[in-house]
């Protein structure tokens, strides 16, 4: 059948392609005019078929049918109409012409919501049910015979976006494909449309979708959801036009705890949460939003409004260059009139409309084979600099929304503006502990609080876990080269050595350690330990053994390495970043996923390291950091099902129980690096001076908490006198040198201090004696 397709957008050419599989001869494309240098997708798919393409910007003038139109339409000899997405109106010379007349796709159940913004109106009005028609054309506004409808059910926080997805589009297209057949075999009916229950309704603009909150919640969910994404239910709050976005029915009864949002006209004022944005009806119930967007076009979430939390933004591999810079050439086809597209350009603010959106969406998963993107991506990601960022997280396998946000504690320590993270860090994100638990973190220098940090609970580590777990079965850890492995490790260390100064300071002021100490030593061996690691990612091979040259088996056993899992880590208080890194390069090296628990004096530095592994690129879920208790956090790791190995550095007493629960659990892999501290014997024959200054060193060295550390001196008996002396007169010239030295270079409080009074308090009553004061 010879077939004139008019209308516009992806609809359209979706019916044009599905129309022409199906064997009709498409004689004609009828769409809108090019705006600002920008084809419609219909006409440029039928372009490239070499179809004959119109675009008329108008059918009439003063009320008659042009008759040029007419003589170029007849021409075509076109036997049926077909409107799949028309936004312009079409005279009836054109609609009566062909054989068969013309047939419409409209999004709603006719006779309901008539009108050009029917879905809008399907779901503001609280339709149960859904659906599209198909009717032949007539002289009335949707008023035609109908030939066909399908209809689906309405999911209670459906949008206009997700409802013309998931069935709109694609059943849309299917149904239209139908109707030709059915016209096309002779059984297409012809059912009069009943006007009973009819409704009409106007075009949704932005000026008439402003909020009235004197009605229910489920008013204005319906109304939000009902003009998301356009035009966008908007209200005036906090000095500007806020425009809401993904909002839910909240049937919890308890308001959350947050900041409150003063609304004109609302009952009450909303109430900034960590979940997003409660607002309330005239009724009392709640809603949710989730997205707003402010004033100035920027898309934030909900529950940053009142935030001014920094983002890590990501640094781009080679490889990640390039896609980005064939997203820009995206960006230029689809906004011909900017010159040049910076990180800056702003999408929208260019000249791009909704229809854009979907192109710009449909180019971008083209050139990343695989990748999922949604139109709501490129709302929150307006600018193309964002944009990039959003889609670089999502190709290293992290499809949460947008970029992760820090909620820092700044300090100004060393001349430098610290920036910390203070909170758990489960799969990819910073978040609160369950029950928004914390604990002072303590400077041991000094006894001041340095910040409040997420106090891990059981539910936490049961969370970090199923993280790690799914990044390592399912995640992009587990599927991308061992050289890409060792890629990625070698980024994190160059980031750690360009950050290695603040991590030092962290180191200082959170463990007490000697900043030049830590500058070389702390992190300088961090940094080399994540090198040595990362050249091992691909040098990881099993053995070919021959167990039988006769001849013809010629037989041989093969081992192959593979890694085993999530491994859990916990680390002392001596060295934080250091045992950090020496446990986790290897398990991350051999493609395991991690979750840590730093020690509870010392987690400032893990909490930075889990912000570089942002910025490195590691994806979601390979590391997860749980500051907490021993008791809490260890325990559960040891005891956890899921995990596969353990690692700890600690008392001996502890390893006991560490190893008893591993074994009980499911007979965990554990390694385990216990007391170890042994004597230095000191014999008369030996240089004193070097003998003194070498057993100062392995006492002193790091305030003494090293694993190696010296923790008895035996002296021989004719040289101990002198040996004290000299001991004592060398730590002497020393105090004087810290007294009048730069504070970088003096000895601190050691971290355990609080933790010893603690336990001498404990042992008094029972009989035991004190021989210092504190």
């Amino acid at each position: 059948m010879k077939i004139a397709v008019i209308g516009q957008s992806l609809f359209g050419q979706e019916v044009y392609s599905h129309l022409r599989e199906e064997g009709h001869e498409v004689v004609g494309v009828f769409t809108v005019p090019d705006k600002d240098g920008k084809a419609d997708p219909l006409g440029l798919k039928a372009e490239k078929d070499g179809v004959p393409v119109f675009k008329f910007p108008r059918w009439r003038a003063k009320g008659q049918v042009l008759p040029d139109v007419v003589a170029e339409y007849q021409a075509l000899g076109a036997e049926l109409n077909v409107l799949p997405f028309c936004s312009q109106f079409i005279p009836m010379e054109i609609i009566g012409a062909p054989r068969h007349g013309s047939i419409i796709y409209h999004p709603s159940l006719l006779p309901r919501h008539r009108g050009a913004s029917a879905i809008h109106w399907t779901l503001i009005h609280g339709d149960k049910k859904g659906g599209f028609t198909i009717f032949w054309a007539d002289d009335g506004l949707d008023t035609g015979d109908l030939l066909l409808q399908k209809e689906c059910e309405i999911l209670p926080d459906d949008t206009v976006t997700t409802l013309y997805n998931r069935f709109l589009f694609p059943e849309g297209v299917k149904g239209m494909v139908q109707a030709v057949r059915l016209i096309a075999e002779g059984k297409a009916p012809r059912l009069p449309q009943p006007e009973d229950g009819a409704t009409y309704e106007g075009i949704q603009k932005k000026e008439t979708a402003r909020i009235n909150w004197d009605q229910p919640a489920e008013a204005i969910h319906n109304w939000i959801r009902g003009n998301d994404k356009v035009p966008g239910a908007w209200t005036e709050a906090g000095g500007q036009k806020l425009t809401f976005f993904n909002s839910t029915l909240n049937t919890a009864g308890l308001v959350p705890e947050g900041e409150d949002l003063p609304i004109p006209g609302a009952r009450r004022p909303g109430v900034v949460t960590k979940a997003g944005l409660i607002l309330f009806g005239n009724d009392d119930q709640m809603l949710l939003v989730k997205n707003v967007q402010l004033e100035d076009g920027r898309m934030i979430p909900a529950s940053h409004f009142f935030k001014g939390a920094d983002s890590s933004a990501l640094e781009l591999t080679e490889e990640e260059l390039v896609t980005a810079e064939a997203v820009r050439g995206a960006w230029k086809r689809i906004l011909p009139s900017i010159l040049e597209v910076e990180d800056s350009t702003d999408f929208f603010k260019s000249g791009a409309a909704s229809v854009d959106v979907v192109r710009l969406v449909e180019e971008v998963k083209e050139l990343c084979d695989g990748l999922e993107l949604e139109n709501e991506d490129v709302y929150m990601a307006t600018t193309f600099g964002d944009f990039i960022q959003l889609l670089v997280r999502k190709l290293r396998g992290d499809d949460k929304e947008g970029e992760c946000v820090i909620d820092y504690v700044e300090k100004a320590v060393n001349k430098l503006t610290l920036r910390m993270p203070h909170q758990l860090f489960i799969g990819g994100a910073f978040v609160d502990a369950e029950g928004a638990k914390t604990y002072e973190t303590i400077n041991p220098t000094d006894g001041s609080v340095i910040c409040q940090v997420s106090l891990a609970q059981v539910s936490d580590v049961d969370k970090a876990v199923a993280a790690a777990k799914d990044a390592f079965e399912n995640g992009l850890w587990g599927k991308i080269s061992a050289r890409d492995r060792g890629r990625l490790l070698y980024r994190l260390a160059e980031l750690m050595e360009q950050h290695q100064e603040e991590l030092a300071t962290i180191e200082a002021l959170d463990a007490g350690a000697v900043y030049t100490l830590a500058l070389k030593t702390h992190v300088g061996m961090s940094i080399q330990t994540f090198r040595y690691f990362a050249g091992w990612c691909d040098k990881i091979q099993g053995s070919t053994i021959p167990i039988n040259q006769a001849r013809p088996n010629r037989n041989l056993t093969l081992t192959k390495r593979e890694p085993i899992g999530v491994c859990g880590i916990v680390i002392p208080w001596n060295y934080p970043l250091m045992m950090l890194s020496w446990k986790t390069a290897a398990c991350l090296a051999a493609g395991n996923t991690v979750v840590i628990k730093p020690a509870q004096v010392t987690p400032l530095t893990a909490l930075k390291f889990a912000e570089l592994t942002l910025k490195a690129g590691i994806p979601k879920g390979v590391i997860n950091i749980l500051p907490g208790s021993g008791s809490l956090v260890g325990q559960r790791l040891s005891d956890h099902p899921d995990v596969r190995k353990i690692g700890f550095t600690g008392s001996t007493e502890v390893g006991k129980h560490i190893m008893k629960s591993c074994a009980m659990s499911n007979v965990k892999k554990v390694s385990l690096e216990l007391g170890g501290k042994s004597p230095l014997i000191i014999f008369a024959d030996c240089d004193l001076s070097k003998a003194v200054q070498m057993g100062m060193s392995s006492v002193f060295f790091n305030k003494g908490e090293n694993c190696i550390a010296a923790g008895r001196l035996f002296v021989e008996d004719s040289i101990h006198d002198q040996f004290v002396q000299k001991v004592s007169e060398k730590r002497k010239e020393e105090r004087k040198k810290e007294r009048v030295s730069s504070p970088q270079l003096t000895l601190v409080q050691v971290v355990r201090g609080r933790g010893s009074c603690r336990s001498c308090h404990r042992a008094e009553p029972q009989g035991g004696r004190r021989r210092w004061k504190r």
